[in-house]
């Protein structure tokens, strides 16, 4: 009865050890149904994908799938070993070819443009109330002696009694200096300086002379204004001429607006020089 009872408690322990098999191989055999799952899913038709530096440094792995397409990563971001353009330079071609270099371009010469008007104007003063007996050589000498004179442009009406000017100087310090020559006596009346708000306007290139004779032309050419309109080209010619010399070329302009014209003279040159006149010592 012992050995019954004995033997009989031992064999539990034999069913939990089947037990553990079956429930390991009931495991097992369901992983393995998750895998077969999952590659029925899988396109059968795909293909091996290889790296082209693996393909390179082991040539035996590329064997592995002759027909896997070779990936380059060098093409990306940059220029590859066959000369093709990279992403950026694909992008500048693209900007090139909607225009945004040259409005760019356009933008930075407009703020250069700007940037230079800027500083003409602080360059500049504005001078008023000039006498009309004033010329633009004589302001631009008395402003000289406050720094070096780039340009100086007396505006106004001829008939009014006075006028005004803008002189524009090399440096800031030039048109600061000038300031201090507010009150100055020109002619018959005190000017004031102002700093100026525009500047001056540039003379348009396309009249400049070019050529060494044009230059010469230049030298040779007065700008008469304040003509009255009842005076004829003859008359102005007639009037230098007998004052000056042989004019070779004369231009009279004038327009329905302006009471009064404005001329160009030339005048023939010299084929020979003024010679000084000697003081003759008279003979007692």
């Amino acid at each position: 009865m012992a050995a019954v009872a004995g033997g009989s408690r031992a064999a539990p322990p034999a069913d939990s050890a089947a037990v553990a098999a079956v429930a390991k191989e009931a495991e097992y055999q369901k992983g393995v149904q998750k895998l077969v799952d999952l590659l029925s899913k899988l396109n059968p038709a795909a293909k091996e994908f290889v790296p082209s530096s693996a393909a390179v440094s082991s040539p035996s792995r590329k064997a592995l799938s002759a027909d896997a397409p070779v990936f380059d990563y060098n093409s990306i971001g940059g220029w590859n070993g066959g000369g093709k353009e990279s992403g950026a330079d694909a992008y500048q071609q693209r900007r090139r070819r909607n225009g945004y270099l040259s409005q760019g371009r356009r933008r930075m010469n407009e703020r250069a443009r700007h940037a230079d008007r800027e500083d003409s104007i602080r360059r500049t003063v504005y001078v008023s109330d000039i006498d009309h007996t004033v010329t633009e050589e004589r302001l631009a000498d008395i402003f000289a002696n406050c720094g070096q004179v780039v340009d100086c442009r007396i505006c106004g009406d001829p008939h009014s009694v006075l006028r005004f000017a803008f002189i524009e100087f090399a440096d800031e310090e030039g048109a600061r200096t000038a300031l201090n020559l507010g009150g100055t006596m020109l002619g018959f009346y005190p000017v004031r300086v102002l700093p100026s708000k525009t500047a001056i306007l540039p003379v348009n290139p396309k009249f400049l002379p070019r050529t060494e004779d044009e230059k010469e032309m230049v030298i040779r050419t007065v700008y008469c204004t304040n003509i009255d309109k009842k005076v004829t080209q003859l008359d102005v010619k007639n009037f230098f001429e007998e004052l000056c010399g042989e004019v070779s070329r004369l231009r009279l302009l004038g327009d329905n607006v302006h009471s009064t014209r404005i001329a160009f003279v030339e005048v023939s040159p010299s084929k020979t020089p003024v010679k000084p006149r000697l003081n003759r010592v008279a003979s007692n």
